[in-house]
């Protein structure tokens, strides 16, 4: 469903993302994680198409993101770390606006902005001008946005940062019936032990390289994704073991 083939991305000399490939396949959660700065929003905003990279191609859903960037779009849903939405809309408003683009009929976007909205406690505040949403409020209702039209793939950059525990625990389990129904989910998250509780597969990125990826089981094996994080962190790329990076 997303497929990375030697991703390359540099800003001047420095090289943000560097000769990077994963496959993430229908019906796959994958985590993407690494420190600050090592390359995980340059990835995202290169697979959504907000980010023009130098070497490598990117595909969705068999399309490239280069050559056919709409077909591409009308496949996936983005929510990015920072929602930036029309703050003079209100959220209803928004969503129809989202709901126009991607031609999701009447009955439909009613359905599911009655759903989503319940679900995550905002349909009572979708009269309100986005302007006056915390923080919390505005990335529901970007979520709500990204599910509204059942994308194939599903990237996230750091969705559960502002959400409150009870909002962050139904988009989880929102993420896995998603799964379980052939959707590909494609996520950064500093939150390692949510990625190693969901996630079926992950991949650890350190300087624009990437370090290890496959199974979260062949991954961490008897240890906690945690403590081979953190270990990764110290040492050089050079795990010392071979990794399936498929």
């Amino acid at each position: 469903m997303l497929r990375i083939e030697n991703l390359t991305k540099k800003y001047g000399d420095k090289c943000a993302v560097d000769n990077l490939s994963l496959h993430i396949k229908p019906g796959e959660m994958y985590a993407f994680i690494g420190h600050n700065g090592a390359g995980k929003t340059t990835t995202i905003k290169a697979c959504t198409g907000l980010l023009n990279f130098d070497n490598g191609e990117i595909f969705v859903n068999g399309n490239s993101i280069k050559a056919n960037p709409i077909q591409c779009k009308r496949d996936f849903a983005y929510i990015p770390d920072n929602p930036d939405l029309y703050e003079f809309m209100s959220g209803i408003k928004y969503l129809n606006f989202v709901s126009d683009i991607y031609g999701i009929s009447t009955e439909e976007r009613n359905e599911k902005i009655k759903k989503y909205g319940d679900m995550f406690g905002l349909t009572d505040d979708l009269a309100q001008p986005v302007s006056a949403y915390s923080h919390g409020m505005k990335q529901k209702l970007a979520i709500i946005s990204a599910l509204i039209h059942s994308p194939k793939l599903l990237i996230m950059d750091e969705p559960f940062v502002g959400l409150d525990p009870k909002a962050a625990f139904l988009l989880k389990e929102e993420m896995r019936a998603m799964c379980e129904n052939g959707c590909a989910i494609f996520f950064s998250t500093h939150v390692i032990d949510v990625a190693e509780k969901i996630c079926d597969n992950i991949a650890i990125i350190k300087d624009g390289k990437l370090v290890v990826s496959g199974k979260m089981s062949d991954v961490k094996g008897d240890n906690s994704l945690e403590s081979i994080f953190l270990e990764l962190e110290d040492k050089e790329n050079d795990f010392g073991r071979e990794w399936d990076n498929a």
